[in-house]
This record gives structure tokens, sequence and C-alpha cells, in this order.
């Protein structure tokens, strides 16, 4: 059969078309899609769990998969009820962040005033035009809140039967992947899966550690400081971490507000330091140490892969781009003719490669750092 030979602009065309379509298909498929993707995620973790249960405890492999779903569930609702109860005790003190949030509101009144020459009536003037332009839509923001949360139980219920059935048909579908393809090709792919399987394994228990590790830094570091809420407040820095950029700017904008409302400007301003203190440790130190340059994706491809993420399926692509990116990186480096595209979303190769650092904790306990 004779080969065709594509000219470059029609190559090009097509990669766009597919691209645009691939698109467009997740959009209208986030209901089913996000979940699935996120579902993966979690089976890759919870793999060795069900094989343990499976081979050890000699579980049918239906019990183990959903013995290890049960864990699941178990620790998100340990981790909802201990948010449920720092939530309660911020709604308690909510009349005394009212009441210093409205004093450090006129403060910032009366400086308008002196600095701007905006007297204080004209102030509440423009402040009353919003509020009313908020009121009027009220129903269409109390709409969506309720429209979020119904959608996160459902993302949630989606979620958990999907790891179960992950973890169920796991081998039905590691011998489909594998049909697919010729029988030249199978080998490759079978390396391939293994390769994502290990590698994917490896970054989701890194990036957890990463998470505990920055928030139990951030809550010594502000209970330290004596900020209020500050277990609160190291929990959502950890967990907004997992977001590159965006998820610590984000934490820290809540908490230089709520510690703003209870503490004041020189408290905030206190927080703001060790948020930057404590990134730069995680950036430098604890990111190669425990989740390793395997998976690296560069800062300008990570950045618009969080955008693109966004774009289509909100939070949830935000958290997923980057693990899905990482695959894309390991199938790039390991298919002929996609090895460009691996370089391209890699980390930019240095001249001469550096031993591993490695800590030693104890006499027998030692913590190298990750490939």
């Amino acid at each position: 059969m004779k080969n065709i030979t594509l000219p470059f602009v029609a190559k090009l065309a097509l990669v766009l078309l597919s691209i645009i379509m691939l698109g467009y298909l997740a959009i209208l498929g986030k209901t089913l899609l996000a979940p699935l993707f996120f579902s993966l995620l979690m089976a890759f973790l919870l793999l060795p769990v069900a094989n343990a249960l499976e081979k050890r405890l000699r579980f049918k492999r239906s019990i183990a998969a959903l013995m290890a779903v049960i864990l699941m569930i178990v620790i998100i609702y340990w981790v909802i009820y201990f948010f449920g109860n720092q939530l309660a005790q911020l709604w308690n003190d909510w009349p005394l962040l009212v009441k210093q949030s409205t004093a450090a509101f006129h403060d910032v009144q009366n400086w308008v005033a002196k600095t701007f020459d905006i007297n204080v009536n004209k102030q509440k003037s423009y402040i009353t035009e919003g509020f009313e332009k908020s009121l009027s839509t009220s129903a269409i923001i109390v709409g969506s809140t309720l429209l979020t949360l119904s959608s996160s139980l459902l993302f949630l219920a989606f979620t958990l039967l999907f790891t179960f059935f992950i973890l169920n048909y796991r081998r039905l579908l590691f011998r489909f992947l594998k049909s697919v393809f010729t029988e030249e090709h199978q080998a490759k792919v079978a390396e391939i899966v293994n390769e994502i399987q290990r590698i994917i394994k490896k970054y989701i228990v890194g990036l957890f550690i990463q998470m505990l590790i920055v928030s139990l830094l951030m809550i010594i570091t502000l209970s330290v400081l004596g900020v209020k809420y500050a277990i609160l407040l190291g929990l959502i820095a950890g967990i907004f971490n997992i977001i590159p950029y965006l998820g610590i700017s984000t934490a820290l904008i809540i908490s230089v507000l709520i510690t703003f409302a209870t503490a004041g400007a020189t408290k905030a301003l206190f927080v703001i330091f060790a948020f930057i203190g404590i990134h730069t440790i995680d950036g430098n130190l604890l990111m190669p140490l425990v989740v390793g340059s395997k998976v690296k994706i560069n800062a300008l491809f990570a950045f618009i892969g969080i955008i693109i993420g966004e774009m289509i399926w909100g939070i949830s692509g935000m958290f997923l781009c980057i693990p899905y990116m990482a695959m894309l990186k390991i199938i790039f480096e390991r298919v002929d003719g996609l090895q460009a595209w691996g370089i391209l979303l890699g980390e930019e190769e240095k001249d001469s490669p550096r031993p591993r650092r490695t800590y030693r904790i104890t006499k027998k306990i030692k913590l190298e750092e990750a490939e």
C-alpha cells in the first residue's frame, strides 16, 4: 500500500481540528469525563491496597476493590468532618469578624478620603449602588451556589463508582488497551502503561506528602505567630498548594484576609512573609525531594495547562491538568516521532547531572531525592 505524505499545512490543519474537536467533546462530556479522569488517578493510588487484599488476604477482586473504595470514603469523611469542625469555630466568631472588618473598613474609608479627596458620603453612595446591583443578582448567586453544591456531590458519587469499576475491571481494561494496537507494538504499550502506573502513583503519593508537610509547616508557623485559626489556614494552604502557582496565591489571599480581620495589618504582613518563606522551601526542597523530576512540567506549559483545564472543566480541570500532562510527557518520550513534544513539556536539561541529595533522619532512616 502506498504511503500518502501530506504537506505541512494540511497536517497542521488536521492537528488543530482534532484538538478543537477533542476540546469541544471534553466540554460537552464534563459531567462524565471529569470524575472518570479523577477516578483513574485514585485507582492508581488505591491499586496497591486492592492488590494486597486480593493476593494476601485472598479476597475476591470485586470485594478487594470495594474495600479500597470504602477506605477512600473513610478518609474523605474524616477530612470533611475535620474541616467542618474548623469552619464551625470560624462561624461562632463570625460576629467578631464582622465587627473588626467594619472597623478596618472605616479606617480604609478615612484613608481614601484623606489621600484621594473623596468624602465618606460619596464612598457610601458608590458602595450602595454596587450593593443594590449585587442584590438584584442575588437569586442567580444563590442558584449557582446550590448548583455547585449538587454538582460537587454528583462528582464525588461518580468518582467513587468509577474508581470501583476501574479497580474491578483493571485487567480487562489493560487487555483491551493492548489489543487495540498491533502485536509489534504491544510490548511498548505494556511498558508505557507500567511506567505511567509507577510514575503517577509515585507522583500522587509525593503530592500528598508535600501537602502534609506544607500544612504542618504553615500550622506551626502561624501558631508561633499567634494567628487565630492557624490549623484551618494551614490546611487550606496545604490543600490549595496542589494547584501549582494559582493555589498558593489563593490560599495566601484567604489567610491574609482572615488574619487582617482578626489580628490587624501587622500580623497579616507576617503571614505574607511566612507564605513566601514556606513556598520557597517547598519549591526548592520539597518538590524535587518528594515529587521528583520525572513528571515535572516546565512552568510555561504547566501554567498554560492550568488555564486550559479551568476553561474546560473548572476547578477539577486545574487539579487534573498536571498529572495528565505528565502522562502525555511519558507517552511522548517513548513513542517514535513524538519525542520532541516530550522535550517541550519537560524541564531544560542541565549540562552535567548532579548527584541526588540524601538527607539522613536517623541512622537507619534516610530520605533520598526522587529521580
